[in-house]
């Protein structure tokens, strides 16, 4: 069981989570707990896994239309949102057939995902398992990642590392100081950085991706980031 979690909005949660699905293939399952700013028949964070990374059984406990927090897009549309302990009930029955869930969050740990304030903090916490921190690679991420991990340590909870969810073509200065300063500003490891694309991708050069972009912690091969600039195409379907 692994919780997938974000510094903020936007940060590349989705991609990580399918890239890490993509590396242990038949044997992952995605769960999102709720699915905000997306109406009923569009795609959602949970169809994205599944079609980045075919064989990956995902399920969506709640939609919410506005593009806000849970609690705030559940309230918005008259409901109270979801429970920590409902959302880990439906985590280890996906647990029992499928060997890694992932369970990716919206937003960072500490947005509600329940008007009574349940949390994704909480959600780990529920579960016992630890937390997979997605960060930005620029200015501003060393003290978003910092405060998140400080977070999760001050309620007890594991957290393996962190990866950058896009990392970008043309980095700037600040993002390769990033690199070697994010895991002593965290105390946490670096464990990747997806090149930015990398979700335009098909399945096939997504899974190769992913592999040259995350450490062999998370199932690829990669031995320090950044990775390679992601192929353009597969070579087989495309």
């Amino acid at each position: 069981m692994l919780v997938v979690a974000g510094t903020g909005t936007g940060v590349g949660k989705t991609a990580v989570t399918a890239a890490v699905a993509a590396l242990h293939p038949g044997r992952a399952a995605a769960l999102k707990p709720a699915q905000t700013g997306a109406v009923p028949g569009e795609a959602g964070d949970a169809d994205e896994v599944a079609r980045l990374a075919p064989g990956t059984a995902v399920c969506e406990l709640a939609r919410y239309p506005d593009p806000l927090a849970p609690a705030t897009a559940a309230r918005r549309a008259r409901r109270v949102g979801g429970r920590a302990a409902e959302a880990a009930h439906a985590a280890r029955a996906l647990a029992r057939e499928n060997p890694l869930v992932l369970v990716e969050g919206a937003g960072g740990p500490l947005v509600r995902l329940h008007e009574n304030g349940d949390t994704l903090a909480d959600l780990a916490a529920e579960l016992d398992a630890p937390v997979l921190l997605v960060t930005r690679a620029g200015l501003g991420t060393l003290n978003d990642t910092a405060a998140a991990a400080e977070a999760l340590a001050a309620r007890g909870l594991a957290c393996v590392g962190t990866v950058i969810g896009s990392w970008p073509a043309r980095p700037g200065l600040a993002a390769r100081c990033n690199l070697a300063d994010l895991p002593e500003t965290s105390g946490l490891p670096l464990l990747g950085a997806l090149p930015e694309g990398a979700a335009r991708l098909c399945p096939r050069a997504f899974a190769d991706t992913a592999a040259a972009s995350l450490t062999p912690r998370l199932g690829g091969r990669c031995g320090a980031p950044p990775p390679p600039r992601p192929r353009v195409t597969c070579g087989v379907c495309c």
